[in-house]
């Protein structure tokens, strides 16, 4: 469980850091930063939900 938690954690920090080069690089012109960012939170939501789920369900007994 814990390398799974830390993969969607590398690919949260990775969709902002994709959504900020979208912002410098297209100045305004597309909406691919929106993506980005809209990923990231989606991405975040899942996690924290799957989290509270695994928690709930006693999946994590001690520490991840």
């Amino acid at each position: 469980m814990r390398y799974v938690v830390i993969g969607v954690f590398v690919l949260i920090v990775a969709s902002l850091f994709s959504a900020l080069f979208f912002i410098y690089r297209d100045r305004g012109g597309s909406t691919r930063a929106l993506k980005a960012l809209a990923l990231r939170v989606g991405l975040s939501v899942g996690l924290f939900a799957f989290l509270m789920l695994g928690y709930y369900l006693g999946w994590f007994r001690d520490r991840l």
